[in-house]
């Protein structure tokens, strides 16, 4: 073991939410350490790879207060905490413009209130390089820059591995570093390198019986690192079992060039979703983050098919930036094509009867504007949902097997307002602190109600940011 060294604060993990908070303690003085266990300049994370869009639940982030802890209160169903929820509402504009006084750009992409703050230049919107040179890579080597102009030290191949503790007190971390340990020592340690997706133990835990029955939509660099040392030392944890993601074609799971798009939730919540019965098992219009969560969740979880017919096919089915039509055929997807539904279920392996009563009353639910008494029910703009709810009759029709694709998990490290980590008591743990996709209690419930990565991850590192240097003389 070398010789300690000594920060303030340390930070685990090089993501926005770590360099946010570095970067606004940097300019403050505050002697910092980022700890990134990747190892090149260009190392992977989510934020690296994201699609670029700041939001609050699909509301733009300089909307008023009021607006975005009413769209953050209505996604999550009053699920996320009040506190938090109304931290985000109140600080997010604050961390967004604070990343753009430091050279951060952003553009309009359309007219969606989600995309009217968006990382530039923006992804494309195909081929495995969609990210270079383009939204988060550039945000982060910007960001770089900003943190070594300001004093910042950035510890590249450094995997954080035990934090260390003085009692009921956090005093730095226990870390690999070049293949050799290293403690390093700091009043204030934040954890911030992101969600547990990538790890399948943990995922078993807490989300899915199969963890290898879902593609893993990420950097698959978020390894929960951080979540396992906070409950070594007596962290609460929260709200674990929901995820941020999407549903994708079966063949993603083998197929490259069908993640992270195109997603398939425009024809899932358009069409119906089936079991190997022929029966639908889930509530569609609750959108296409709760279907891959409810997906993830099955005893099999590469058991669902989504039925459609042309008109989604050709309406729905085009809508997004990255369509699934025709991306999911032209990239090498497997979608079943038929005239009749009979024909469709022999095609996709289901059994015709079963799956022709199924669209058969479904059909008639939607043409007399009774979805919502459907078993399960079917939430539509009819009865308080986002969604419409397609009929499935006009020829061709169409079948394509699914899997759920995994970006962030929701749940993670219990945090308060000023993203200190809280024990099961609900007390702050002294010099701890948590932020980004490493931290739960906003997102998730029963509704999986989705609050926004980026914009979370800005926020709670600059929050722990304001409350560290607030407190530096103490």
């Amino acid at each position: 073991m070398s010789e300690a060294q000594s920060f303030e604060t340390l930070i685990i993990g090089g993501g926005l939410a770590g360099l946010t908070c570095g970067l606004r303690l940097a300019e403050q003085g505050v002697k910092v350490a980022i700890l990134e266990k990747g190892d090149t300049d260009r190392y992977l994370c989510n934020s690296r790879i994201c699609g670029g869009a700041f939001h609050v639940s699909y509301r733009d982030v300089f909307e008023p207060p009021a607006n975005l802890l009413n769209a953050i209160n209505t996604q999550t169903r009053g699920f996320a905490k009040t506190e938090l929820a109304e931290t985000m509402a109140n600080h997010v504009a604050t961390a967004v413009n604070f990343l753009k006084s430091k050279g951060i750009r952003y553009i309009k992409v359309g007219t969606a209130p989600h995309r009217q703050t968006t990382l530039a230049p923006p992804i494309a919107t195909k081929g495995r390089d969609y990210w270079h040179g383009r939204g988060g890579d550039v945000m982060l080597r910007t960001l770089h820059a900003e943190l070594k102009k300001a004093g910042a030290t950035l510890l590249l191949g450094t995997r954080a591995l035990n934090l260390r503790m003085a009692g009921n007190q956090c005093v730095g971390v226990e870390a690999e570093q070049n293949g050799q340990r290293v403690n390093l020592d700091a009043r204030n340690v934040v954890i911030s390198d992101g969600g547990f997706q990538a790890n399948h133990e943990l995922l078993k835990e807490f989300v899915t019986r199969e963890p290898a029955k879902i593609r893993q939509r990420n950097a698959q660099t978020a390894m929960g690192d951080g979540l396992k040392m906070a409950r070594a030392i007596g962290a609460q944890l929260t709200d674990m079992k929901r995820f941020y993601g999407h549903p994708l074609i079966q063949d993603a799971l083998t197929n490259d060039d069908l993640w992270p798009f195109p997603v398939m939730d425009d024809l899932c919540v358009a069409g119906v979703l089936v079991n190997p019965a022929g029966q639908r098992f889930v509530d569609e219009g609750l959108g296409g983050v709760f279907l891959a969560n409810h997906i993830a969740g099955m005893d099999d979880p590469l058991s669902a098919t989504v039925i459609y017919d042309h008109p989604i096919w050709e309406g729905p089915g085009k809508a997004f930036i990255t369509p699934a039509n025709p991306l999911i055929v032209t990239n090498g997807g497997t979608v079943h094509k038929a005239n009749t539904i009979a024909e469709l279920a022999q095609k996709a392996g289901l059994p015709a009867a079963a799956l022709e009563a199924t669209v058969a009353h479904y059909n008639a639910a939607v043409d007399a504007g009774t979805t919502a008494q459907l078993s399960p029910t079917r939430t539509s703009i009819h009865n308080g949902g986002s969604h419409k709810a397609w009929p499935i009759r006009s020829a061709p029709f169409y079948a394509a097997r699914l899997c759920a694709g995994i970006t962030y998990t929701m749940g993670g490290i219990a945090i308060d307002t000023h993203s200190r980590v809280l024990d099961t008591n609900n007390n702050p743990i002294t010099g701890l602190y948590a932020a980004g996709c490493a931290t739960g209690g906003l997102e998730g419930g029963d509704a999986v109600g989705y609050v926004g990565g980026l914009g979370k991850s800005s926020t709670t590192g600059f929050r722990a940011a304001e409350h560290i240097a607030a407190n530096r003389a103490r």
